[in-house]
């Protein structure tokens, strides 16, 4: 058995839980859209077409911030191709993900989507194929209450309130070769910054984010950061970061480690920003919206699913909807204590995607909804972090990975809410060999307290979820808990994501 120690005090605090970090991600990809949070005729659709059913697991997930349309579908997309009567509207190719883009659900629908999910909408502009002019006309349909001819547009469209979206993406992935209208930092830092300018004479407290690195392994993270940063720096509140993780060629030790691999992204980003404020001696800091990160079986999609057939242009195909295990889970849960642990710079995450995509929720046409591994750790983590987000003291036993180096067994975040006296541990334990015993000094924060724990675990690392098993694999209740003088602990199986809370 491999053992760790944590220290827990509430003066040691990196900052407070940011209610973004727990943000989400739609884009017209594959079934997100259609047959996933909408779908007119399914048995529990309400007046507007949605699924009642994806509603309630999203509510339940406690998605904060959904950002959208994209994704790369946002750098060829028309806004105003989805404003308007259904029959009225154009159908479109869809470049980015080889698809019929029906225009059935736009922007309206989605604001009043997002609504009735109690959340909040962030939206990307196209500039990948369009610039300053079209991110003005969404900005004005979109939040100008009325007497201008696009704001009187969306109210004659059915929406008289505005949609009052505060928080813009300046484009996706701009640095990636694959995106349409791709350019090079120096230029996209310019038409970034013009656009951002002339958003903030419309209204100046927007809050708005540049594009950073699609992933940490391009060639030009860092540099593109800095080109970028030195164009846009006293425009913008955030740059971007992208992550997305996969297990490969049976290296599980590694891909349980991944989580330490966005700790040294997220430290070099903010490096790096912080450089570009030293050089432009500014008092402004550059937070981070890290709006794109999961599990994704990337190589899968490049091998197996992708459409290469170019007469063959379909309508809401099945793309890239990964089936989540129990080692997924874990390292999903790895990379949420990465961006709790990062919580001073890193204010905003979008899980993408939300549903069918690369998703926590699944979903079949005309039949039910469930939730796949990675959702549970996710709706605990929306759930119980509050407060602060605690400095822990951890050590724990080590192992060796080809890719990462030496990494901590047992990896921890905790968050404290002074007004409650709440506290919440989220531990996992990355060994693929070996279950681990933590004890965690707590000192008088059990006094009057219980303790409760749950983890999510199985003997069959790659049991998942199906729409024939949709509860194979859900959080039991742990049993090895004990509680001695102000110290807790508690056995974690191998490859498991627990759980602990002191209410």
């Amino acid at each position: 058995m491999a053992h760790a120690h944590i220290d827990i005090d509430p003066r040691f605090t990196i900052g407070p839980v940011q209610r973004r970090l727990f943000g989400s991600f739609v884009e017209h990809l594959g079934r997100c859209v259609y047959t996933g949070i909408y779908e007119p005729g399914h048995p529990t659709a309400d007046e507007d077409g949605f699924r009642g059913d994806v509603l309630e697991l999203v509510r339940e997930l406690g998605v904060s911030a959904i950002r959208y349309p994209g994704g790369n579908f946002v750098s060829g997309y028309r806004w105003e191709d989805g404003i308007g009567p259904k029959e009225d509207r154009p159908k479109r190719i869809d470049l980015a993900w080889h698809s019929v883009e029906t225009n059935e659900f736009g922007l309206d629908e989605f604001a009043k989507w997002i609504k009735k999910a109690d959340s909040e909408l962030m939206y990307a502009v196209n500039l990948g194929t369009r610039g300053v002019q079209d991110a003005l006309d969404v900005l004005e349909y979109s939040n100008i209450r009325s007497g201008t001819t696009l704001s009187d547009q969306r109210v004659a469209n059915g929406s008289p309130e505005p949609h009052n979206i505060r928080m813009w993406c300046l484009g996706n992935e701009m640095d990636g070769p694959w995106q349409l209208g791709h350019v090079s930092a120096d230029d996209y830092g310019k038409i970034a910054a013009k656009t951002a300018s002339a958003m903030r004479q419309m209204d100046p407290t927007l809050e708005l984010v540049a594009c950073g690195s699609s992933k940490p392994t391009m060639p030009t993270f860092a540099e593109w950061e800095r080109v970028v940063l030195h164009h846009t720096y006293q425009h913008v509140d955030y740059i971007s970061c992208h992550a997305y993780y996969e297990e490969l060629d049976g290296d599980l030790d590694s891909f349980l480690a991944s989580g330490a691999n966005m700790d040294e992204f997220i430290v070099s980003l903010i490096a790096t920003i912080d450089h570009v404020k030293a050089v432009l001696k500014s008092d402004k800091t550059i937070n981070i919206s890290f709006d794109e990160w999961n599990v994704w079986y990337n190589k899968r999609w490049h091998t197996e699913d992708k459409p290469r057939n170019a007469t063959d242009w379909r309508y809401a195909p099945r793309l890239l909807e990964d089936q989540y295990s129990v080692a997924d889970a874990v390292v999903f849960g790895s990379l949420l204590i990465s961006l709790l642990r990062h919580a001073d710079r890193v204010t905003s995450a979008s899980l993408a995607q939300l549903v069918n995509v690369i998703a926590p929720i699944m979903t079949e046409p005309g039949g039910p909804a469930w939730k796949q591994t990675i959702f549970y750790p996710f709706a605990e983590a929306s759930r119980f972090a509050t407060g602060n987000v605690l400095r822990l003291n951890l050590s724990s036993d080590t192992y060796e990975t080809k890719m990462y180096g030496t990494v901590d067994r047992v990896d921890a975040i905790a968050t404290h809410d002074p007004e409650s006296g709440a506290l919440s541990v989220f531990l996992v334990n990355r060994g693929a060999d070996e279950s681990a015993e933590v004890t965690l000094d707590l000192g008088n924060l059990l006094e009057g307290r219980s303790v409760q724990a749950t983890t999510i675990a199985d003997d069959d690392v790659y049991a998942t979820n199906t729409l024939d098993q949709p509860d194979r694999v859900v959080p039991q209740m742990n049993e090895n808990v004990t509680v001695k003088d102000g110290t807790v602990a508690i056995v974690l199986p191998a490859v498991s994501w627990t759980t602990l809370t002191i209410v």
